[in-house]
């Protein structure tokens, strides 16, 4: 069986790009651009698109390609980078998991930085880079119907970022294909406290101005009886 394409720079490579569009990352886009062709670990068609995505990094002003990333993947669930948010949502499997995951870094040898979270998708990368091709290549499938849904996300925002997930996707052996995601609501919307005295929010009870039904509860005989003591 012939061994595996080596990955690690590229990984790198795709970590950087879906990362805040700084000055940092900015200065150095045409070395990553090289890398890519040189590790040549990208299938020709996608490295074309990843090479659109570079230049038009490179040709934003500074402010218009930070402002366009946060409002890509800071602004919305569907194309959100944490990858537990597509699995756990804010369930409370989601800090086991976390810790997990912590711990796989760890026994790498590789420890975060304050404010990282182990699930952000740059970080993820940053230790399948670290891993030997064909270990990094089935960790990738791990995660790879993840991968797919913000791919399909960003497809569907006609994004230049859906390439990255698209060359991730095709990395861990998989094919990009898109998948149904359903709209969602701004997250301002979706994340607003019920209205002061006109009733509850519109998730999952009635709405401002509709019937909404109260349950009036008997106290036990005991529990009226102090209450009527401290009256």
């Amino acid at each position: 069986m012939r061994n595996p394409k080596p990955m690690s720079l590229t990984l790198r490579v795709l970590a950087r790009l879906l990362g805040y569009p700084d000055a940092a990352l900015r200065v150095h886009l045409d070395e990553m651009r090289q890398t890519l062709h040189d590790e040549a670990a990208v299938q020709p068609a996608r490295l074309a698109e990843l090479d659109a995505l570079i230049d038009s990094i490179a040709t934003q002003s500074a402010i218009d390609a930070e402002a366009d990333y946060v409002q890509l993947f800071d602004s919305g669930r569907r194309t959100s980078l944490h990858l537990f948010e597509h699995v756990h949502g804010d369930s409370r499997d989601r800090g086991p998991a976390m810790i997990d995951l912590a711990q796989t870094f760890e026994a790498a040898g590789l420890y975060l930085a304050e404010g990282e979270m182990p699930d952000h998708l740059p970080v993820v990368l940053e230790y399948a880079s670290t891993q030997p091709p064909g270990e990094a290549r089935a960790f990738l499938g791990e995660m790879a119907h993840i991968f797919n849904v913000i791919f399909s996300a960003l497809a569907k925002r006609q994004s230049r970022y859906a390439s990255v997930l698209g060359a991730l996707i095709e990395l861990a052996g998989e094919t990009a294909h898109a998948v149904n995601v359903p709209d969602e609501e701004p997250i301002d919307q979706s994340w607003a406290e019920p209205e002061a005295f006109d009733g509850c929010s519109s998730a999952g009870q009635a709405r401002p101005g509709q019937p909404q039904p109260i349950q009036i509860v008997r106290p036990a005989q005991g529990q009226a009886a102090a209450t009527g003591a401290r009256t």
